[in-house]
């Protein structure tokens, strides 16, 4: 351990107990402070952080587990150390699960405690050494790459586990979730833990270039293939040749088009526009949709023959909402970010900023937790306050779309399989939510993409399907 001396803040509400704590720690070398309750702790957290806290699991005023998840928020590293005399092996797992590093029951053995508190400072100290940092760093595991990006949580675990597994292999890869929950996060993990990670990583927006100029972008085109082609221009799939060819919004191509990448990932060939030399191709692909194409297969909206194509391995990525203990990590992860950009020195966020950022459903996933993130810090001065957290907008269009919504009641849909019923309903919700955005700002569908947290092209999509006009001009 360094010579310097280390700061631990004990956190009980028996005054004896707190007495007792301090004195062994002092006669140690150590720094100790006191606080009687939840709040109090936080506070001193804010003004002076500690480099280890040992807490009780009952407090007046708040868990453990609440002043684990709130003292994580300021100090993500902070290692915790559970002291409870309520012992059971439940009390004992919980604890761990919310991220104590361990757990004495009491009355405790002295001589153990302060075992736990040296090694607990020792790992501390050397995961911070230079040496150790590069180890991690050169290790490339995908495991705490993904968890350091994307969230601790069980279900990132779970996600990285999965990804780990296929990179290791050559097929290609499907990915499904939301808008803003990391499709091409994963997709770069895959590249980079996989044999092609020498090769290029190559991202294509499917959806935000029309068939004509998509087909010039994934296969290339030759000096005067059609007006403008002044040159040749090699395509993305010569680009990711050896490597691997992101195509981001899959389920935006035009038939036309989902017939020639078919043809393409079949033959292993491409053809430049305007060319006839078959030019040979190895990539990998790796394609992301926010919506389950299995159905869209079954309904004839896109290709069977190019789905399982694609479909070699599917990864289902979570929403923000259905993970939410990853939240406090994001958040912090992304306050750090916005004060390294913008030369800030905001600390935390204040208790009702975490309440709301866990209370909320956050329709536009990981991406707009950081935009509502990135707007705060430049906002704020020392902490991140509720006024500062820009949710009201987006919440209006959500719940005046929800309200007083019937479910399920048509007597026509009594002899349908319950996956159509379920997909009329979820068809009717996603217009009454794009017809409450369009109206909120006014006709703008820019500004309503923006809102909802979608691409353009994808809100237009939506609105022709839905032949929705509210009728501004």
């Amino acid at each position: 351990m360094s010579d310097t001396a280390r700061d631990i803040l004990i956190v009980d509400d028996e005054p004896a107990i707190c007495n007792l704590l301090a004195r062994l720690i002092r006669k140690e070398g150590l720094c100790a402070e006191v606080a009687h309750s939840g709040l109090s702790a936080l506070d001193a957290i804010h003004k002076s952080p500690p480099d280890l806290l040992l807490l009780d699991y009952r407090l007046p005023d708040m868990t453990g587990q609440d002043v684990m998840r709130e003292a994580r928020l300021i100090l993500p590293e902070l290692p915790v150390v559970v002291i409870t005399a309520y012992a059971s092996v439940q009390t004992a797992v919980d604890s761990m699960r919310a991220g104590a590093v361990d757990f004495l029951a009491k009355p405790f053995d002295h001589k153990k405690l302060l075992s736990i508190i040296r090694s607990t400072l020792a790992r501390q100290e050397a995961s911070h050494s230079p040496s150790v940092a590069h180890r991690l760093t050169t290790e490339g595991e995908i495991h705490s790459g993904l968890q350091d990006s994307m969230g601790p949580s069980r279900v990132i675990r779970e996600l990285a586990q999965q990804v780990e597994r296929v990179a290791a292999s050559n097929f290609n890869v499907l990915l499904v979730g939301e808008t803003g929950t990391g499709k091409e996060l994963v997709s770069q993990a895959i590249h980079r833990s996989s044999s092609r990670r020498k090769g290029p990583f190559v991202p294509v927006d499917c959806g935000a270039l029309p068939d004509q100029l998509l087909e010039s972008e994934l296969f290339g085109h030759e000096k005067g293939a059609f007006t403008g082609a002044v040159h040749r221009k090699p395509g993305k799939f010569e680009q990711a040749n050896g490597g691997t060819l992101f195509l981001d919004e899959i389920s935006n191509l035009s038939w036309t088009a989902q017939g020639k990448l078919l043809r393409a990932i079949q033959e292993r060939v491409i053809y430049r526009l305007g060319g006839t030399e078959p030019i040979r191709v190895n990539v990998r692909l790796i394609a992301a949709c926010n919506q389950d194409l299995t159905f869209a297969a079954e309904r004839g909206e896109f290709r069977s023959d190019l789905f399982f194509r694609l479909n070699e391995f599917m990864l289902r990525l979570p929403a923000l909402r259905d993970r939410r203990e990853d939240i406090s990590h994001l958040a912090q992860r992304f306050l750090k970010e916005t004060n390294q950009e913008l030369g800030r020195a905001v600390q935390g966020f204040s208790a009702e900023a975490v309440d709301r950022m866990h209370c909320y459903n956050w329709p536009g996933n990981v991406r707009q937790l950081r935009n509502v993130v990135r707007q705060a810090v430049l906002m704020a001065d020392e902490y991140v306050e509720l006024h500062h957290m820009s949710l009201l907008d987006s919440s209006i269009v959500l719940a005046s779309s929800l309200t007083n919504l019937d479910v399920g009641c048509d007597k026509e849909w009594l002899d349908m399989p319950l996956k159509e019923v379920v997909r009329r309903e979820v068809a009717q919700i996603e217009r009454k939510i794009l017809v409450n955005a369009l109206r909120h700002t006014t006709g703008n569908k820019l500004k309503a993409a923006q809102l909802l947290c979608i691409d353009y092209k994808t809100l237009l999509n939506k609105v022709k399907e839905y032949s929705i006009d509210i009728g501004y001009n």
